[in-house]
């Protein structure tokens, strides 16, 4: 156990994951999205992509428990149901080709992605036809997809939300839902796969304590009626971390 604490304390990088997590959390807190968009581009910078997505999908997994049961209240589950069915579809298909990329690559993918996803929310597009359950699992299987590729599974998801016309509340909810459950899929697909690593999961158990301390501040100043502000807020973010973690900076 010494060891794996001394691999971790010893990681290149680890400083600048500690602080990119607890903004990545305070974030998820308050708007229920936003990890993968401001983390990876960070973690892809200080190391490959496989372990990257395991040390998020790490802390990820148990930094949100504190905040799942309002997230649950607030939420659609029965509609989260029909998204996460088609990330099932989709997550072992991008999990494939993450084992194919080059890591310059994946951090240009994991960047640009980011940048796309920042436009098009900040553009104040919006989608205003109703939601049926097909293109829920759809929806739900572009970001398992993008989740198995790049680590972000949000896009797709948050972008239909957040360019509809749901309160902020069911917004934060129904994205918090998804985004654990792909987390618990990514899990399974990675240990069915024999990708799951040890030392970037010990990694990311410990981010998970400074993410969710991030997590409970964000859910603490969470105010439906603020919802411009925090919007601009997890912006400036998002376009700070991509652009971080874009190539050219190496």
């Amino acid at each position: 156990m010494t060891t794996f604490i001394d691999q971790v304390l010893s990681f290149d990088g680890l400083a600048w994951l500690i602080i990119t997590v607890i903004f990545a959390g305070i974030v998820r807190g308050f708007s229920g999205f936003g990890t993968a968009l401001i983390f990876m581009p960070i973690a892809a910078s200080v190391t490959s992509p496989v372990w990257a997505i395991i040390i998020m999908m790490s802390f990820d997994i148990f930094g949100p428990l504190a905040l799942l049961p309002r997230a649950w209240r607030d939420g659609e589950p029965a509609e989260v149901s029909l998204l996460v069915v088609g990330a099932i579809i989709g997550l072992p298909i991008g999990v494939y080709f993450l084992t194919q990329i080059d890591p310059i690559l994946f951090r240009w993918i994991v960047s640009v992605l980011s940048l796309i996803m920042l436009i098009l929310l900040a553009s104040g597009w919006r989608y205003k036809n109703p939601l049926n359950k097909m293109m829920l699992m759809v929806i739900g299987s572009m970001g398992g997809f993008m989740s198995g590729i790049a680590g972000i599974s949000g896009p797709p998801v948050i972008l239909t939300y957040m360019s509809g016309l749901k309160p902020a509340s069911i917004i934060r909810g129904n994205t918090m839902l998804y985004l654990f459950f792909v987390d618990l899929l990514m899990f399974i697909v990675f240990l069915i796969k024999g990708l799951l690593v040890l030392t970037p999961l010990i990694i990311g158990l410990f981010l998970a304590i400074p993410y969710t301390l991030g997590g409970l501040i964000g859910q603490k100043i969470f105010n439906p009626n603020k919802e411009t502000l925090y919007r601009r807020i997890a912006y400036v973010l998002i376009a700070l971390s991509a652009l971080m973690g874009l190539p050219i900076w190496s």
